[in-house]
């Protein structure tokens, strides 16, 4: 496989087709895909021209997309590229400027190589494996924050579709449990801004109750580049296989995970 720089600087140039695609055109077909979650012909088209352009630059690696799946390129290789064309399509669709280009190398269970851009917020986060993460070029780190009570966490979204109600009352329970111990609750409804945002000290936690390779894979990496802890809410290390994504600082890892498995109704890992 070739250098990490290379495959690092290949990303990054992929995600700014996503880039300039979400600042200068908005959605004209929205489609279905189940109860309350849709995609957008501006979805299609960025990972329809994401896809192409890493095909043509890395022929080499696989491509699994959000909406369209696996290439057939590669068939066997270790390495596929995944990516997110819009995290956040709820709120691009409303013309909230919450939203991103996700886009991660993975080899087995886990990112090797990370690119997310916010158009919005003229953001480019990217990390390399073992050689920390940056945003704009510059490097960045997980805020040093030792207390709850001073923490900003950000939560993922509610369920929607198939078993949302029981799905939804774990998430409202969870909600509670942190708004009667943390400085503030956010849901900004895109798993990037969550996982970005906290590799860059802007919040302390990321809590998201799902584990959608495409959606936190390139985050995840960030997130662990830039210091965070990165554990599924069994207190175990995230893999692809987690049910839950809890990213965090380590100042506050013990007593969040604490009050994450209280709202969740889960035993700490002994």
């Amino acid at each position: 496989m070739r250098p990490l720089d290379e495959l690092a600087e290949i990303a990054q140039k992929a995600v700014s087709i996503g880039d300039d695609l979400i600042k200068h055109t908005r959605p004209e077909v929205v489609t279905e895909k189940s109860d309350r979650d849709t995609y957008t012909d501006v979805d299609v088209r960025i990972e329809r021209a994401v896809r192409a352009y890493l095909a043509e630059a890395t022929p080499e690696i696989g491509f699994v997309g959000e909406e369209e799946g696996s290439s057939e390129q590669a068939a066997g290789s270790e390495h596929f590229w995944t990516l997110d064309p819009i995290d956040g399509t709820a709120n691009f669709v409303h013309g909230i400027p919450l939203c991103g280009v996700s886009l991660a190398l993975t080899n087995a269970d886990r990112a090797i190589v990370a690119a997310i851009v916010l158009p919005y917020m003229g953001l480019h986060y990217s990390a390399v494996e073992g050689r920390g993460a940056h945003v704009n070029g510059h490097a960045i780190h997980v805020s040093k924050t030792t207390e709850l009570p001073k923490s900003m966490i950000a939560i993922g979204d509610y369920a929607t579709g198939e078993d949302s109600d029981e799905k939804n009352n774990q998430r409202i329970a969870l909600t509670a449990a942190l708004a009667a111990k943390v400085e503030r609750i956010r849901m900004f409804g895109s798993a990037a801004h969550d996982l970005a945002w906290l590799a860059e000290g802007r919040i302390d936690g990321a809590v998201i109750l799902s584990n959608k390779t495409y959606d936190i894979a390139a985050g995840v990496l960030i997130a662990r580049e830039a210091g965070a802890l990165v554990l599924d809410s069994t207190g175990v290390e995230h893999t692809f296989e987690s049910a839950h994504t809890i990213a965090t600082a380590p100042g506050v890892a013990k007593n969040l995970l604490a009050l994450i498995q209280q709202g969740i109704k889960l035993n700490p890992t002994t």
